[in-house]
């Protein structure tokens, strides 16, 4: 019962807020860029065949789910898929223009950025390991592929030291000349602010904000739309994403339709002058529910 009130209470904020707007004209089709997140199950398909959808501008190699507890110790958990693959399928994804990007973190692990010295660790992991740095008899688990970057999705412990990793990360852009090498972007919560991004947002290096509007129990689907709106006002230098799940296995209360979202992106978010698109959870149940392809049809 208290399931389907909820659905309720979310196709009626969407009335009416189609009600409200209906005087007003549509923003034609600026969708934005729409990101997937794989990595998270065997079955979804390699990565090379999720670039080959042409559903995707981004994917999230995820996660990075091991580091700072101690010394030298980084993990990838990627659920099974062979990494020995994923190097080439990196760069089979960015021939075709497609960015990838490494998140950190993720929804359980075991990480945290206890002190300065941990951040410069991690720092170091990432440039040797993932980005274009390189050092001899670093191991490189994706070989010589080189990923556009790193999203922070720090789902647990404290925000110290994030802000520090994201200077030293960003400061590797001196050593490209007209591009950026190291992308940086975030996962945030729904509810605004997130207590354990928000030093790290502070210092305006982050290219794009994905918001969950799933996995929060604060950002109940009657001030979701109100939330997404000051995050965007919040970090108006930066591209903001409505971070949505595929399916309703993942999250029931979180769901929305993607026609609804077409709708609430045409009517209300692409009206936001850093609207940046979707981010979607994840290729698994993308792939089960073809969410994406509705939505961008």
């Amino acid at each position: 019962m208290a399931l389907r009130r909820h659905a309720a209470l979310l196709s009626l904020a969407v009335v009416l807020l189609f009600a409200g707007l209906a005087a007003a004209s549509p923003t034609s089709q600026n969708t934005g860029d729409t990101v997937i997140f794989w990595g998270r199950n065997k079955d979804e398909g390699s990565l090379r065949e999720a670039c080959d959808t042409g559903l995707y501008t981004t994917v999230i190699i995820s996660f990075l789910s091991a580091f700072g507890y101690k010394p030298g110790y980084y993990k990838v958990d990627i659920s099974g898929h062979p990494v020995s693959a994923v190097g080439p399928d990196i760069k089979y994804c960015q021939s075709k223009g497609i960015l990838i990007l490494l998140a950190i973190g993720g929804q359980g692990g075991e990480y945290s950025l206890p002190t300065p010295q941990a951040a410069v660790e991690l720092n170091d992991h990432l440039w040797y390991s993932y980005l274009g740095g390189h050092r001899n008899g670093v191991y490189r688990p994706f070989g010589d592929a080189i990923v556009n970057g790193i999203d922070f999705f720090i789902d647990q412990g404290g925000r110290e030291n994030y802000n520090k990793l994201a200077k030293l990360l960003y400061a590797h852009n001196k050593d490209y000349r007209g591009t950026v090498g190291v992308m940086l972007t975030a996962t945030t919560r729904c509810e605004y602010p997130d207590h354990r991004l928000d030093e790290a947002l502070a210092t305006g290096l982050f290219h794009r904000i994905h918001v969950k509007k799933f996995s929060d129990g604060r950002c109940p689907a009657s001030s979701w739309i109100q939330s997404f709106q000051k995050w965007a006002k919040m970090y108006p230098q930066s591209r903001v994403l409505v971070g949505v799940v595929a399916s309703r296995e993942v999250d029931r209360e979180a769901y929305i339709s993607p026609e609804d979202l077409k709708k609430l992106m045409q009517y209300v978010f692409s009206k936001l002058p850093n609207f940046g698109g979707v981010m979607v959870w994840d290729r698994f149940y993308d792939e089960k529910t073809g969410f994406t392809g509705r939505l961008r049809a």
